[in-house]
């Protein structure tokens, strides 16, 4: 019986009863959306190492982030200055220098080119990049700060956190935002 159970498990899967998907509107979908997301990431990551670019947009922007966390930090801790992208603690001369790839900008590019890769009216998408780009801020101004005080602490756990844990924190929360945007727009698609 045990045979004929397996042979019979062996059979083509030619039955009529059979779902046999059929290349149609969604594997198109998934298609046009890889390629979109795929050529807006390369455009933005270009436009993004472009030295202009960077000496008038990313710099600024990472001091100012800089700025915001030593802001946030002096009611609780006032021996917290900044130069540039460099929080220094004053009392054991601790710094930290916020650089490419800490500041967010690179989460950011990932969620603004699969928001405008997904099909959806524009006031949407730039709704999702403006709250998303805000989220992945918060997150990544909370990452700055615990590593500023990690690092004091200790440069392991440091290291650690840095290399490993709060990467994998912040791209969780790019995800968490685009899958709440797919959320909103399939509500409204259906509400339609």
């Amino acid at each position: 019986a045990h045979l004929a159970l397996a042979r019979a498990s062996c059979l083509p899967i030619d039955y009529p009863w059979h779902f046999r998907p059929e290349p149609d509107r969604l594997t198109g979908s998934m298609a046009r959306f890889l390629i979109i997301f795929l050529v807006v990431l390369a455009l933005l990551f270009t436009l993004e190492m472009l030295e202009p670019v960077q000496q008038h947009v990313v710099q600024p922007f990472t001091a100012a982030l800089a700025d915001i966390s030593a802001a946030l930090i002096m009611p609780f801790d006032d021996q917290v200055t900044t130069s540039g992208r460099v929080i220094r603690h004053t009392g054991n001369y601790f710094a930290v220098s916020i650089e490419a790839g800490c500041n967010g900008v690179e989460a950011a590019i990932v969620l603004i080119a699969a928001v405008i890769a997904f099909p959806a009216r524009w006031l949407q998408k730039l709704a999702a990049i403006g709250i998303g780009f805000f989220a992945i801020q918060v997150m990544n101004i909370l990452r700055i700060i615990s590593l500023f005080y990690l690092g004091m602490w200790n440069m392991e756990v440091f290291s650690w956190t840095h290399l490993y844990l709060w990467p994998v924190l912040i791209m969780l929360d790019v995800l968490v935002v685009f899958l709440f945007y797919l959320r909103v727009v399939n509500r409204q698609a259906v509400a339609a």
